[in-house]
């Protein structure tokens, strides 16, 4: 109790740490869990919320709110389940409410897990004055860190664009759409990654009439081609209306409405609607850091890393969004894990981007790792490729999903896996499957040879691969 006293009564302390990191989201919090495991002395510093953006605004509130929008979706088609129900009818905002418990729950344990490892927390703004030396200003006055090692992990906010800025009322970003004004009766969502189609779909679900802008050839267009075509047949099957190759030039605000001007085939139309969602990116939080001075390279508010996230400015380390694509959870604490064992001296993987599962949880989900078909062509592979529908497996039909399809494709000469791609129900926990193999550098035959459970998802794992090599059984 005397250390905390003094610490509130002092305007300036000093520490030395053997690392801080900077930030408190999936991979700053990890890379202080394991750096305190390996017996370093730990800092970490945070602006804002313990646990970040993913745990506080994104991944995890979102999932929460997908989840009642699935529950809603299950429970109109309860006759075909010979069930019976209703009005059935839902409530935004105990909607949002549970999703912003759900996230308050785990910001709490974040919390627990920094005492539970002895890691010393400082809330306020971080700066770099100098090599080794992190400045917190807090509420109660400035603390004076110093430690020969430190991880950026300061993350991404939404990008915003000229004329499309948010306004809280008419235009969100995720953080508004996470927590809403309003149910919105015409919604526009510009961007269909992976942020502006979960929310597409959560608010289509909820019944707004949706209609997404993507500027690229085709929604979710990080994924296979083919997997990208079967989502979009299904969005516009549940209502949705996509406009692919169309860029939203402007837009006219006024009470109550949003008039979007679209241009599509060199040409622009107005469309009104009383929401916007922009979902056109994230920009790295890199400003007011002091990376400059340091030295530090910026490519397009992203710190350039090598493999194992050193920065070239000796004991400085970035992580996470910050450090570049792809702009996941998991990757980032993966790489805290990594560079907290780099730190105490181990000799860790480097991490592998194309080794790294990207999910959607938009309805149907989608889910991938390693190389798309064209990507694997286009670095001179020569290929097989593998495909399986969920109409013939009979744990899908069973539940009710028959829509949806696992994809596969291998290396031809040596039977790797090089990529594994798949949309339809609970694909986003099937795919770790596929993860695991290319990790353990598997190949055609070891997928042959194990034996998958029954009835199950997961044999359309199975059947994708004994497709990609003319043994399919179920088709």
């Amino acid at each position: 109790m005397p250390i905390l006293l003094a610490h509130a009564e002092t305007k300036m302390t000093a520490k030395t740490f053997d690392l801080i990191v900077v930030g408190a989201g999936p991979g700053g919090y990890v890379a202080a869990i394991r750096g305190a495991q390996l017996g370093l002395n730990v800092a970490i510093v945070e602006r804002e919320h313990m646990g970040g953006i993913c745990l506080n605004w994104g991944c995890i509130p979102t999932k929460a709110l997908l989840r009642s929008s699935e529950v809603f979706h299950l429970m109109q088609r309860a006759k075909e389940f010979g069930l019976s129900a209703s009005k059935i009818d839902y409530d935004l905002d105990a909607v949002v409410k549970r999703s912003r418990g759900v996230a308050n729950q785990l910001s709490g344990g974040i919390s627990h897990l920094m005492k539970k490892n002895k890691i010393a927390v400082f809330m306020g703004e971080a700066t770099l004055p100098a090599k080794g030396k992190v400045s917190v200003k807090g509420e109660k006055g400035t603390d004076e860190l110093t430690a020969k090692n430190i991880v950026l992990a300061t993350g991404a906010r939404a990008r915003e664009l000229p004329g499309l800025e948010a306004d809280g009322k008419l235009v969100w970003t995720y953080k508004h759409a996470l927590n809403p004004p309003h149910m919105p009766k015409k919604l526009l969502v510009i961007g269909s990654g992976a942020i502006g189609i979960e929310f597409a779909s959560f608010y289509n679900t909820l019944g707004a009439d949706t209609t997404v802008v993507e500027v690229m050839d085709r929604v979710l267009p990080v994924e296979d081609a083919e997997i990208s075509g079967f989502a979009k047949k299904q969005f516009v099957k549940q209502g949705m209306k996509i406009m692919e190759k169309a860029m939203v030039k402007k837009l006219d605000r006024a009470k109550g409405k949003v008039t979007a001007h679209i241009e599509v085939n060199g040409k622009v139309e107005k469309q009104e609607f009383d929401t916007v969602i922009s979902a056109v990116g994230i920009v790295g939080n890199v400003e007011n850091l002091g990376l400059e001075a340091l030295g530090v390279k910026l490519d397009r508010t992203h710190v350039t890393v090598d493999e194992y996230c050193r920065t070239g400015v000796d004991g400085l380390f970035a992580i996470g969004d910050i450090a570049g694509a792809p702009w996941l959870a998991h990757k980032a604490s993966h790489e805290g894990v990594m560079v907290a064992e780099l730190i105490a001296g181990k000799k860790p993987h480097a991490v592998r981007p194309e080794s790294i599962a990207g999910c959607t949880y938009c309805h149907p989900q989608v889910a991938s790792v390693g190389y798309t078909e064209a990507k694997a062509k286009e670095l001179g592979y020569e290929i097989k490729v593998g495909r399986f529908p969920f109409i013939g497996n009979g744990k899908a039909i069973a539940l009710g999903e028959p829509e949806g399809m696992v994809k596969t494709v291998f290396d031809a000469k040596t039977g790797e896996l090089l990529g594994a791609h798949m949309v339809g129900a609970e694909v986003t926990e099937l795919i770790q499957g596929y993860v695991v193999g290319r990790q353990l550098e598997t190949t055609e035959e070891d997928l042959m040879q194990t034996v998958f459970p029954h009835p199950t998802l997961s044999e359309m794992m199975h059947e994708s691969v004994l497709d990609a090599y003319g043994q399919v059984i179920h088709m």
